[in-house]
């Protein structure tokens, strides 16, 4: 059991920023965001309680905290959209004249609608390869699809978020 702490701790200690970042941009909301990243972490260290040692060893941790927080947010979102989505470097540049903050806070703010609208599919897999900068190998251990899938939806919300989500029959 003290392995278990050990690694548990050092999970935290390594994840804990990250996870919370996802519940964020996920979600929308601090609040929520603090939830889904203490979810995620209770449900990881019950899993690593339950998991003989070589499985732990041989965790895919990164991945595997991430496909947990995304089902966390799943379960508590089902058929709720979210607010806003704040993206990573949301703060305003402090090298920055207020005008060019202003603009800059619009830009980013009106992405995060932008990304906030997406079908919950497209979202997440967006997110995790853009805003958490995860592998596409990454993203698909972390949504439990395969890789092709996850392209191809990363692919498609792109799309939809420059505006071009007609005309060329891909959809």
């Amino acid at each position: 059991m003290e392995g278990t702490e050990r690694v548990f701790e050092r999970l935290v200690r390594d994840h804990q920023d990250r996870i919370y970042a996802l519940g964020l941009a996920l979600t929308g909301n601090r609040h929520d965001a603090e939830e889904v990243a203490q979810d995620t972490f209770l449900r990881a260290y019950r899993a690593l309680t339950a998991y003989p040692p070589d499985r732990v060893r041989d965790l895919k941790q990164k991945a595997w905290l991430h496909r947990i927080a995304v089902n966390v947010v799943r379960n508590r979102v089902r058929g709720v959209r979210p607010r806003l989505v704040e993206l990573n470097g949301s703060e305003p540049d402090r090298g920055s004249g207020p005008e060019e903050d202003v603009m800059r806070r619009a830009e980013i703010d009106e992405l995060a609608a932008r990304v906030a609208c997406l079908p919950a599919r497209y979202r997440e897999a967006v997110v995790l390869r853009h805003v958490q900068e995860l592998s596409y190998a990454e993203v698909a251990d972390a949504l439990g699809q395969p890789v092709g899938t996850v392209k191809a939806n990363v692919h498609r919300a792109l799309k939809m978020l420059r505006g071009d989500n007609h005309g060329d029959g891909d959809d």
